[in-house]
């Protein structure tokens, strides 16, 4: 009856379509399969697809029930706009077709068990926007009939552009057209799930194959692409058989199965690009950034003219405080009826002040801009898909990422690295059998005005992040050893190889943060130039030299279980309830490889993510929060023995010094620099987002303190003569002119500004004070050390002890701000006021009233929180003494983040959770393990300060003290048996050790 239908068109309408539904009742055999994690394909932005008189969309689908909001079925539109054009099933599992001319829509209750044929068709000149299921009109709309407009949003097939409102269900096949087609030809194509193309068509696919990183048209000249932040998803092996067992490398993060999630694969950088390594078998992903990708362009953050509303705010949340010191005067908890009405008056005056600040004080743009992807490495093997023995590494000591596993009786491997000295990400893939490398190498990005070339044994991947911005490129040179090499299209094919070598490099027009005048083409034909005789052998030599000159200073060891044999997935399940003492090693150790790969000298430093980083809009933009962040990041530096990697953070202060000077003027009339909570690629220094946490005026203060802390620790006089006093004696100046003198207690506090980030707006909090007098204290004490600004240093001295001091509260807490108004049942993330008990030295156990309320702050706060605040909170509790507290904590930040929720964690590849991902987790952990091991801020070297009952037993070389000195311990049953203590200038240093301090010489270093 079927092929009776089809042959014979001379059967009634009625006949044709009783056939129609017939064939549409079929079972799918193979389809693509949109779900909330399923991979999407999309048309990039072209030209054929920038249709303004006519288009037509079809699909067949099976739609499972949906909620409301229904799913996309082919979206080139706009988000939010009716930009572009759109089939969809909203409400539910109806039918919409959009466009300029609005929305036509049917209620079609489309099923999850028989193929629809659904049409769109839109004409403006014809007068047409309709909507067809199964080979009939269902719905039709007048209208205007405009153009469509333009979108320049990609075509996406099963969900939105920006991978959201998914389809549940599946696509068999789908087609775009620039005409509108007639109802004759849409019935003759509903009857068929095969069709015969029509003219017009600019692409029609079949999703009845498997998944794979591109599919070509049926008809038509349009190939859909896998959109590369839902790829892993798509391309994890059909099967794994056989069980690896651990690498015999002794630091290494280990796994049994390919990445499926971007916080699963393994990480490399080189300070200048950073890249996730997927470890796929049937295809691998290498998406990679360059550390200049970001959004903007050059551009002055300051708000002109601001200075004027600064004397008004302040006025306001001094009202504010008035009227709260009343309140807590009638009722010290302000629950009085008197007090609660005291404090509602104030919160309308901070809620003034909020909005003035709002009005008249913010950046300009209101948001800084955002780091970004660059693009994706991809290797399609053939026949990979069932494969045996895998396993995956990542090497901290040799900074390789390693795959291997087997297919039949051949035994395949992939390392890869990113090179400092060569400014590349190197790749090898090896067969051990003659002749059976075959595979597909592709570069793309998610950047919509990108596009690739395949040139000889080259691909080229040129773009822009926006116009007038950011212009980015980046070049893999192939090398195969056997076999041949040829182009396909916009990739490279590799047949009968023997092994394959890849040098990826990446380059923008970027030279500073006020001028993007390079030539990214230029830069990276220099790039693979500098190294085009390099053998895969030299190129690893020469890595390795760099790697492990920086991560072999530092050896720890805290003992090793079986469970260190475990994969390192498993080992974060167990690790709260078992016994490895080896991951918090080799978290360690993590911490300070993680710092080596995403910040170098030359490069910017690392950001909330590092240098990594998969999406176009990732958290927090992925830039630089300097009320906690950033600095955090740099916690390990000194301590950790990798002092190089903190130049990029000093060059970017040198960047700040300049914009923050031009903030400093137009916001409060002040000399100096200053920077407020977030800066990015363009060095915005000005308060962004909201007034209630974005205007917080010392995350200059303390990012300078770093420059000091930096030579603390090496007793650099001509790096502070030259940049760090300098730099720090600018931060200071603008807090002699910014502090207030206070008229309720005399005091000189900061305001307007914020406890971060919470309480709002305020004048006093407890952290600016903080860190304003310990950078005085530090500059007073640099002007000393060179024999300078003896004048200034002597108006610093004055200032000291007029700052607000650190205050005791009612429930025996520190309190965060001027006001005793703490919450004793707070538990925020933020622990702002403790910054004077770490990373700063402000409250020491000699002042043990303040040292005391610090600890019950501390309590008060809780031990779960987010991944970074865990972090912070293993270093509080080692500066408190305490190991025992501070490993409840890392056993809190050692949550398998994929299991628990509610609080921060780990992902699989040891990666920080906030959740999302914030690296800064991972370098405060690192920082706060060496805190638990050695401590110097007090004119003393401590060894073992807070050693855990866990720990009892174990030895650690190279951590660095103040004063310029090298430690080595050795332990058992929680006593030192051995140190050393060496420095390039041997002399006399105290040494508390084991309940003593001693005097001792330094070795000579």
């Amino acid at each position: 009856m079927l092929r009776t239908a089809l042959r014979n068109r001379r059967h009634s309408m009625k006949i044709r379509l009783f056939v129609v539904v017939c064939l549409l009742a079929v079972r799918s055999f193979g389809a693509l399969t949109i779900s909330a994690d399923s991979p999407l394909y999309e048309v990039p932005p072209c030209k054929a697809l920038d249709l303004a008189e006519e288009v037509t969309l079809e699909a067949w689908v099976q739609a499972d029930k949906m909620g409301e909001g229904g799913g996309r079925i082919l979206d080139k539109s706009t988000p939010g706009s009716q930009q572009g054009f759109m089939l969809d099933t909203h409400p539910g599992n109806s039918l919409r077709f959009l466009n300029a001319n609005g929305m036509c829509r049917f209620r079609a209750n489309l099923p999850a068990d028989k193929w629809s044929h659904v049409v769109g068709v839109y004409s403006a000149s014809k007068h047409i926007h309709k909507l067809y299921l199964n080979g009939k009109e269902v719905a039709s709309i007048v209208g205007a009939f405009p153009p469509m407009t333009r979108s320049n949003e990609p075509l996406r097939v099963g969900a939105d552009p920006r991978g959201d409102n998914r389809l549940r269900g599946r696509i068999l096949r789908a087609a775009v057209y620039n005409r509108a087609l007639t109802a004759d030809e849409i019935a003759r194509r509903a009857a068929s799930t095969t069709p015969e193309p029509l003219p017009g068509v600019l692409g029609e696919w079949d999703f009845s194959v498997a998944p794979s990183l591109s599919i070509k048209p049926v008809a038509g000249t349009l190939s859909l692409q896998l959109v590369a932040r839902s790829a892993a998803a798509a391309l994890r092996p059909a099967t794994i058989s056989g069980e690896a067992v651990a690498p015999s490398t002794p630091l290494c993060l280990w796994y049994r199965q390919p990445a499926t999630a971007w916080e699963e694969a393994l990480p490399v950088g080189n300070g200048h690009m950073g890249a996730m390594v997927f470890g796929g078998a049937p295809v691998e992903r290498i998406q990679f950034n360059e550390h200049t990708v970001w959004t903007g362009q050059p551009h002055s953050y300051a708000h002109k003219g601001a200075v004027k509303a600064l004397p008004e705010m302040r006025r306001l949340l001094q009202e504010m405080r008035r009227l709260e010191r009343e309140a807590y005067q009638l009722d010290p908890k302000g629950q009085s009826k008197e007090a609660r009405e005291k404090l509602k008056q104030a919160r309308e005056y901070q809620k003034q002040a909020d909005n003035l600040g709002m009005k008249e004080f913010m950046s300009e743009p209101l948001h800084q801009k955002a780091y970004q992807p660059c693009g994706d490495l991809w290797i399609e093997f053939d026949e990979h898909s069932s494969v045996t023995d895998y396993r995956r590494w990542l090497d901290l000591d040799t900074a390789l990422a390693v795959t291997e596993y087997k297919v039949g009786n051949a035994a395949f491997r992939r390392e890869v690295f990113a090179s400092h000295p060569d400014r590349a990400i190197w790749v090898r893939v090896a067969a051990d059998k003659p002749g059976k490398l075959n595979c597909l190498v592709r570069l793309n990005s998610p950047h919509k005005d990108s596009q690739t070339v395949a040139r000889g044994a080259a691909l080229i991947l040129s773009g822009c992040v926006e116009p007038d911005g950011i212009r980015f490129e980046s070049r893999a040179a192939l090398a195969a050893e056997g076999g041949t090499l040829n182009v396909e299209g916009d990739a490279l094919r590799v047949s009968g190889a023997n092994a394959l070598v890849i040098r990826l490099v990446a380059a923008t027009n970027f030279k500073s943060y006020n001028d993007i005048t390079a030539d990214p083409s230029a830069r990276c034909a220099a790039l693979l130039k500098q190294a085009v005789d390099r053998s895969w052998d030299d190129a690893l030599k020469v890595h390795l030299a760099d790697h492990q000159a920086l991560f072999r200073r530092v050896s720890l060891d805290l003992g090793r279980t079986s469970e260190a044999d475990k994969p390192t997935d498993e080992r974060i399940k167990n690790f709260a309830a078992g016994n490895d003492p080896h991951l918090a090693a080799l978290a360690f150790q993590y911490g300070r490889y993680l710092l080596i790969g995403s910040s170098r000298p030359g490069g910017q430093p690392a950001n909330l993510q590092g240098i990594w980083n998969d999406k176009l809009r990732p958290p927090w933009d992925s830039k630089y929060t300097c009320n906690i962040n950033t600095e955090m990041n740099y916690w390990p530096a000194e301590v950790a023995n990798l002092s190089e990697c903190h130049a990029p953070l000093f060059d970017a202060l040198q960047d700040l010094s300049v914009s923050g000077a031009e903030v400093a003027r137009e916001h409060y009339g002040a000399r100096g620099w200053v920077v407020h909570h977030n800066f990015d690629l363009w060095r915005g220094a000005a308060p962004i987002n909201a007034a209630n946490h974005g205007i917080w005026v010392t995350g200059s203060g303390w990012m300078a303190l770093h420059l000091w802390e930096h030579y603390l620790f090496t007793q650099d006089t001509t790096f502070l003569a030259k940049r760090g006093y300098p730099l720090m004696k600018g931060a200071a100046q603008f807090y002699a002119d910014f502090l207030y003198e206070d008229p309720l207690t005399g005091w000189l506090i900061s305001g307007p500004s914020n406890s971060p980030e919470q309480g709002g707006l305020v004048m006093g909090p407890t952290m600016d004070h903080q860190i304003i007098r310990s950078l005085f204290k530090a500059c007073i004490e640099a002007a000393r050390i060179l024999d300078t600004d003896k004048e200034f240093a002597a108006k610093l001295a004055t200032m000291v002890p007029r700052i607000a001091p650190n205050q005791v509260g009612q429930y025996g807490q520190l309190q965060e701000w001027t006001e005793d108004k703490d919450d004793p049942k707070n538990q925020h993330r933020h622990v702002s006021h403790l910054w004077g008990v770490y990373p700063g030295a402000d409250i020491t156990p000699q002042d043990r009233k303040c040292f005391e309320a610090a600890k019950q702050s501390l309590l008060y706060r809780g031990d779960a929180a987010t991944g970074w605040s865990m972090g912070w909170k293993v270093n509080l509790w080692a500066r408190f003494l305490d190991g025992d507290h501070a490993m409840v904590i890392l056993k809190n930040l050692f949550t398998p983040i994929w299991l628990k929720k509610g609080h921060g964690g780990l992902y699989p590849n040891l990666f920080d959770a906030h959740p999302p991902f914030q690296i800064d987790g991972n370098f405060g952990a690192c920082a706060g393990i060496a805190e638990m091991l050695l401590q110097s801020h007090l004119g003393e070297i401590h060894l073992l300060p807070a050693l855990p009952k866990d720990w009892p037993t174990g030895k650690v070389t190279g951590l660095r003290a103040r004063g310029n000195f090298t430690v080595d311990i050795e332990w058992r049953d929680g006593k030192v048996t051995r140190y050393r203590i060496a420095s390039p200038q041997p002399r006399e240093v105290k040494v508390r050790v084991n309940g003593e301090v001693k005097t001792v010489r330094a070795e000579t270093l």
